[in-house]
């Protein structure tokens, strides 16, 4: 079983370098931010797959604390493609 978690590692790990190309060279700025958030999803996968190979359960904070922070940097990108600003600083 722990062969299996080795080689899900490999192809998640694969996929991670092919989302850094993707944020390097994206054509649109839509496409980096689509990579960013797959990122984020990459990661909490390898921090996983390294928890379940090491067999603890100490990360499972860490995987939280990373899917909170994909999430409000995917929100505030939406935001800031949608308006052009994160924050709106006209008081009305």
């Amino acid at each position: 079983m722990i062969m299996f978690y080795w080689i899900a590692l490999m192809i998640v790990s694969f996929s991670f370098a092919g989302l850094l190309f993707r944020l390097v060279k994206g054509p649109t700025v839509a496409d980096r931010v689509v990579a960013l958030d797959s990122i984020g999803v990459t990661l909490v996968s390898i921090v996983a797959l390294l928890s379940l190979i090491i067999e603890t359960e100490f990360f499972l904070e860490v995987i939280l604390l990373m899917s909170i922070l994909s999430f409000i940097g995917t929100a505030a990108f939406a935001k800031f493609l949608e308006r052009g600003e994160i924050f709106d600083r006209d008081p009305r």
